[in-house]
């Protein structure tokens, strides 16, 4: 029985093609598993804007979430991530495996600007699995807001 992700995707109409791929222990080597550049492995951040308020921020893997950016475009002063109980209970998912497509409530989707033109790849709702598609088509199928609200990854 395919992941409500790929039900989404087929309802949606929308090409895509699976990728599947072992455990990663970094982002390099999930881009290698996936066969990707790391900016095209998106991740997929649940953010709560009150208890039963949440939206899904979709990131190059390169980058992280910029909260003033962010908290700007909303127009509110405090947003916070849900604990991983917390957001699979507002997304059907787990951590590592959350996306946008069938997620048990159909959150706002605010997509980084870098991602347009793009090539992506996001998690499919099941360990070990990836979705590659276009990303203009994703955003599009979510009805994304896109802007700039991300920062590049701080080097360690």
């Amino acid at each position: 029985m395919p992941s409500p992700a790929i039900t989404a995707l087929n309802a949606a109409g929308l090409p895509y093609r699976l990728v599947s791929h072992g455990a990663a222990g970094s982002l390099a080597e999930a881009a290698a598993a996936r066969g990707v550049a790391i900016p095209d492995v998106v991740k997929t951040i649940v953010v709560r804007r009150s208890a039963d308020d949440h939206l899904f921020v979709l990131t190059p893997g390169d980058r992280v979430v910029s909260w003033p950016k962010l908290r700007t475009l909303l127009g509110v002063h405090r947003l916070s991530m849900p604990d991983a109980a917390g957001a699979l209970a507002a997304t059907g998912y787990e951590r590592g495996t959350i996306t946008p497509f069938g997620a048990s409530t159909a959150w706002p989707v605010i997509a980084d600007e870098r991602l347009r033109g793009r090539e992506i790849t996001l998690g499919a709702g099941e360990r070990g699995l990836a979705i590659a598609l276009d990303a203009d088509a994703a955003i599009a199928a979510l009805d994304a807001t896109v802007a700039d609200v991300t920062d590049p990854q701080p080097t360690r």
